[in-house]
């Protein structure tokens, strides 16, 4: 069976199907079908299959005309049958891993999805799951559910753990030219599923001696920045209260060649991944008894900064003898980072959650994200003219979107607070500019 598969592969005659046509699934869906293997889109929700179907993009790292141009080639089809699986000779697991109410990991879209697989899937085929989750997810959960139906991993079928690296919005890597980290439960799994990714990929392919390696890989990754985010932050709150601009800190600090790299404050942590994967591992780690200590407590500064924010544009409206209370504020930017649609995680809606509960009035702008919903109050973008802005107590940059017109929010804002340096080179009327 290995043999046949990896003649398959390196011939590009194996199926594919990828299960989840979201942020990760969809443009890998698409990375597949450009290198030639033949792809199954497979999500329970009918709407994006028939936007894939149609070739209508709704990802903005993707190409519209590529996503047009596999559909239309009928190398990429998309269903909700996930009875199709047993046509593939390799499938990818890229569903949502949330945390639930209690900050505990969610691993209900994966197990649901591998359950169908193992209901459906043939013998010879390679499951290769990339949701973000805990060490062990891979050998403990999915692996006895695929042999639940009597086969046997690493003889009848492969398995393998390949994190995803997507970064929404950034403009060097995407998912063709990142490197993947590939972990198997067998050498033979990590094999043939390292021979996939080097086909479809042009980023190199790093082999690692089992999933749980891979998985732990994937946490370190984002928990690195969570660790290092929540230094800066602290540090911005230590500097405000010493009267000392964090932004000029930091860059006087990265001008050290070695031993130092920039991560930079905010008005708190957005997306699937930074904000959420590291308490996969504190839960992981209680089943060790190990207290994960440093991950929680930059948890904690990173999670009080939306709090933080609105607590430094309360003194702002204070020292304009304004309360809160009644106070219109207008929001530039709900996107959890700049020049993405994204609303996952925004900080921003936590920190209008908050200005709400102090009795302030909020609007937005986000030339990315015309409207949205949270906790059931709809929310509409206003435009962003100089009228707008002069009729709003106070303006807060929240998300940095590269088109904005920093000069002109600086000067039609009564008050301005800018809570990502955004306006670092606006030359006129600096004096208005309050920074975190």
């Amino acid at each position: 069976m290995y043999n046949e598969l990896m003649k398959k592969i390196n011939d590009r005659e194996a199926v594919v199907a990828v299960v989840g046509l979201g942020y990760v699934g969809l443009p890998l869906s698409v990375e597949k079908a450009k290198a030639g293997y033949k792809v199954i889109g497979l999500d329970v929700q009918a709407d994006k299959v028939e936007l894939v179907n149609k070739g209508e993009n709704y990802i903005g790292d993707i190409v519209d005309g590529e996503l047009t141009e596999v559909v239309s080639n009928k190398m990429l089809t998309a269903t909700t049958d996930y009875s199709l699986v047993k046509d593939a000779d390799m499938i990818a697991i890229c569903v949502p891993t949330p945390l639930d109410e209690h900050h505990q990991p969610d691993i209900t879209y994966v197990t649901s999805s591998t359950k169908l697989i193992a209901k459906y899937m043939s013998k010879g085929t390679l499951v290769v799951l990339e949701s973000t989750t805990y060490p062990g997810t891979t050998e403990e959960v999915i692996k006895p559910l695929l042999e639940a139906n009597g086969m046997v991993c690493g003889k009848d079928f492969f398995l393998a753990f390949s994190p995803e690296r997507v970064d929404p919005g950034n403009k060097i890597y995407n998912t063709s030219n990142t490197p993947k980290v590939v972990g198997g439960v067998t050498d033979k799994c990590t094999e043939v599923a390292a021979a996939i990714y080097s086909n479809v990929l042009k980023g190199e392919v790093v082999k690692v001696s089992s999933p749980a390696v891979a998985e732990m890989e994937k946490i370190l990754e984002n928990t690195y920045r969570n660790i290092n985010i929540g230094l800066a932050n602290e540090m911005a709150i230590l500097c405000d209260k010493m009267g000392i601009d964090v932004w000029e800190v930091i860059d006087a600090a990265k001008s050290k060649p070695y031993g130092f790299q920039a991560f930079y404050p905010g008005p708190g942590l957005g997306g699937h991944c930074i904000p959420i994967d590291p308490f996969y591992l504190t839960w992981k780690a209680r089943e060790y008894n190990y207290h994960t200590r440093l991950i929680e407590v930059s948890a904690e500064i990173n999670n009080y900064m939306p709090e933080y924010t609105v607590e430094r544009i309360m003194k702002l409206l204070n020292g304009s003898k304004k309360p809160m209370n009644g106070s219109k504020v207008l929001l530039c930017g709900v996107a959890y980072k700049q020049d993405i649609d994204d609303l996952r995680e925004s900080p921003a809606l936590d920190v209008i959650e908050h200005l709400s509960l102090n009795g302030a009035k909020v609007s937005y702008n986000d030339p990315f994200i015309p409207s949205f919903s949270h906790k059931g109050v709809e929310y509409k973008s206003v435009e962003l003219t100089k009228e707008e802005m002069e009729q709003h107590d106070i303006v807060v940059i929240t998300t940095s979107h590269s088109e904005y017109d920093y000069q002109l929010i600086v000067d039609s804002a009564q008050l301005l607070f800018d809570a990502k340096n955004a306006t670092k080179l606006v030359k006129n009327n600096r004096e208005k500019i309050v920074k975190l």
